[in-house]
């Protein structure tokens, strides 16, 4: 089934400017854990396309999976490095970093640091993210903070 025949697509009357607006008021409610901001950018009946593991994919899990996020990373920050509007699509392309202090996802804090890159797209309607599809290096983050291995490189003979 194709996705507009699961939800009624609602139209986005925001200029690209207001959209951009938007993406930055979610990365700074990210960057600062504001909950309440969460409640005013991302729409009641908010649908995440790849909810964290254990939430559900609405927007009290968004806020569950950012509580939890933010108390492993207490010191994590995303960096805007592009950002695209087209139509009801808001894409950001961000740097995100932080230290793990505390559990994330059943691992105990490493004490560690490390920075990753991750790709989003909202659909916009009537002024609040509806829906979310996103994409992160957990790899890159994982081997930085020694969870998994990192690939032996073969020196050049």
């Amino acid at each position: 089934m194709a996705p507009d025949t699961i939800y009624k697509k609602e139209e986005n009357r925001m200029s690209p400017d207001e959209n951009m607006g938007l993406g930055r008021r979610i990365v700074d409610a990210l960057n600062t854990g504001n909950l309440t901001a969460i409640d005013e950018v991302f729409d009641a009946g908010y649908v995440d396309r790849t909810p964290n593991p254990g939430t559900t994919p609405d927007r009290e899990g968004f806020k569950q999976g950012l509580t939890k996020f933010r108390a492993a990373f207490p010191d994590f920050r995303y960096t805007i490095e592009d950002e695209i509007v087209v139509g009801d699509k808001l894409v950001h392309r961000l740097t995100a970093r932080g230290t793990q202090k505390g559990e994330f996802q059943g691992v105990p804090a490493t004490g560690k640091y490390a920075s990753w890159s991750e790709i989003h797209i909202g659909r916009v309607a009537n002024g609040k993210v509806v829906e979310h599809w996103g994409q992160g290096d957990q790899l890159g983050m994982m081997q930085q903070l020694g969870l998994v291995a990192s690939p032996k490189v073969a020196s050049p003979k």
